[in-house]
């Protein structure tokens, strides 16, 4: 068990406090559409659309929204999206990867190029920097869930594979394939959780000066604007007296 990333910290504020809500709820809406046009429409016959609901419901979507973006998936003029990963490196040889919802590749593409490019990054092959990063479950609480120990055990009974808890939270990882399992039971121990969702997680992370952290902020927040980008992962960390600075 151990301290969540501070800069994930930072990046999980800010996106409390700055994100613009129509465009957030633009991006978790056609999360929900394209989940329940691949799958089943049903949220309880759908895991992907399960978590994608979830998802909007932590960010307080309207259920009307959320039923609507559900019913769109359903109509002849659905737009088709497809998804794409991109991966590359950012200033300082940080590893970033990027996952877009577009019905146009190469709109997306060039777009991604050119931030990378201007942030004197370099955009990848795909695989270029995923072998950097393990694919799993995270579950989000708060800190009244429970002490550390307290969520660890629940974690643990319900068939997790690691904590890690800070003043702020609770962060509990699970198998890519597990999810929805691990997540319900975690439901019947803790309560209803803040976010549960497949993620990007680094093997490991490197801490960065201020100068980096700054360049590194500017990218991901250039990339977090596109309306194609739905995620954006980095393998960076912020020390402590830089986070302060930030």
């Amino acid at each position: 068990m151990a301290g969540h990333s501070k800069w994930a910290n930072i990046q999980h504020r800010k996106g409390r406090q700055d994100a613009a809500r129509s465009k957030l709820f633009s991006k978790l809406s056609k999360e929900i559409t394209v989940a329940a046009k691949m799958g089943d429409p049903d949220p309880e016959k759908n895991p992907r659309l399960r978590l994608a609901v979830k998802a909007a419901k932590s960010q307080s979507m309207p259920k009307d929204v959320i039923d609507r973006a559900i019913k769109k998936s359903m109509a002849g003029d659905a737009a088709d999206y497809t998804e794409i990963r991109y991966e590359g490196y950012g200033p300082n040889g940080i590893a970033i990867i990027v996952e877009a919802l577009t019905d146009n590749i190469n709109r997306t593409a060039s777009n991604v190029r050119s931030y990378f490019t201007k942030s004197g990054g370099n955009l990848g092959t795909t695989g270029s920097v995923s072998f950097m990063f393990d694919r799993v479950g995270e579950i989000t609480y708060g800190p009244e869930a429970g002490d550390a120990d307290t969520v660890m055990m629940a974690a643990i009974e319900a068939g997790a594979d690691d904590v890690e808890s800070d003043d702020e939270g609770h962060w509990i990882y699970c198998g890519d394939t597990s999810l929805n399992e691990v997540s319900e039971a975690l439901e019947g121990e803790l309560g209803e959780a803040t976010e549960a969702k497949l993620i990007w997680k680094p093997q490991s992370r490197t801490n960065v000066d201020l100068e980096t952290a700054q360049k590194l902020m500017r990218l991901i927040d250039t990339l977090e604007d596109d309306d194609d980008v739905q995620t954006v992962v980095a393998n960076f960390d912020v020390p402590e007296d830089v986070a302060a600075q930030l």
